[in-house]
């Protein structure tokens, strides 16, 4: 599809990700915490995906 990458670029690409990564890892970190601490909303979640898939169930049985 495209040419291999010059060793520069790769060296330029790995510092970016573990630039990112250093960036985005404290904040994932605490994120985690306050998720285990957060209240569970198992049908808040559930029921928006069971509608999703009725909806396309449906959809799909008018095609047919």
């Amino acid at each position: 599809m495209g040419e291999e990458l010059a060793t520069w670029e790769m060296i330029v690409v790995g510092v970016l990700a573990v630039g990112l990564l250093i960036f985005v890892l404290p904040g994932l970190k605490r994120l985690n915490e306050e998720a285990r601490k957060a209240e569970k909303d198992w049908p808040g979640f559930l029921l928006p995906i069971g509608a999703v898939v009725l909806l396309i169930i449906v959809l799909i049985l008018f095609v047919v």
